[in-house]
């Protein structure tokens, strides 16, 4: 995708919320140096859900960190923040910079290849600042990135690029799901972080 892409930066949705596609926050070279920082320094584990009574051990890998140790849970699975990595810390402020908001956690995942993906959800859960910002930064594999209305069903849909920069605002958690849908043919890892605001 080109730096300067002149349609950026590029609303997602039509109605009830916004969600900007920024594109990418820096060149391939420096993308590939995060990536390869984070892989290093994170401590990713797998994830555990629990789903209709079972708890579930995810194939996707996680990470949960921030400002202070703050708790965070969803899917009925509660994570202490662990401190800022180098790489983390760097991306944080690259962020915002670049849209304008403050963040102070962030949630990591880790997908080792395209068969796996996130069902539909949306980032609602109780500790964090209702209708403050959300920027997710993907790096690594191109994937695709849904979005589905709560009332309507309707869809909107982008392709997120090597160190590009999302981020979703106002209403939409409260009207819209999103999810990341399975790549068979995606062979490449992505690893996604979102950067969030928690009431501490």
């Amino acid at each position: 995708m080109d730096l300067f892409d002149e349609d950026l930066p590029r609303k997602i949705l039509p109605r009830d919320g916004e969600a900007v596609y920024f594109g990418p926050l820096c060149d391939t070279k420096k993308a590939d140096a995060y990536f390869t920082a984070l892989m290093r320094e994170v401590d990713f584990q797998p994830d555990r859900v629990r789903l209709y009574g079972r708890e579930i051990i995810t194939k996707r890998k996680v990470a949960w960190h921030g400002d202070a140790p703050y708790a965070y849970t969803y899917s009925h699975n509660t994570k202490t923040a662990a401190p800022w990595t180098p790489a983390l810390a760097a991306l944080k402020r690259l962020v915002e910079a670049k849209d304008g908001h403050r963040y102070n956690c962030c949630l990591v995942n880790l997908y080792h290849s395209g068969a796996e993906g996130m069902a539909w959800h949306a980032d609602d859960e109780k500790e964090l600042r209702a209708g403050a910002a959300i920027a997710s930064v993907s790096l690594g594999a191109e994937r695709r990135f849904v979005f589905r209305h709560k009332a309507q069903r309707d869809k909107a849909e982008i392709r997120l690029a090597h160190g590009s920069l999302l981020v979703m605002r106002g209403a939409t958690q409260t009207h819209w799901e999103h999810s990341l849908p399975v790549m068979k043919r995606v062979v490449q890892p992505r690893i996604n972080l979102t950067f969030r605001l928690i009431d501490g």
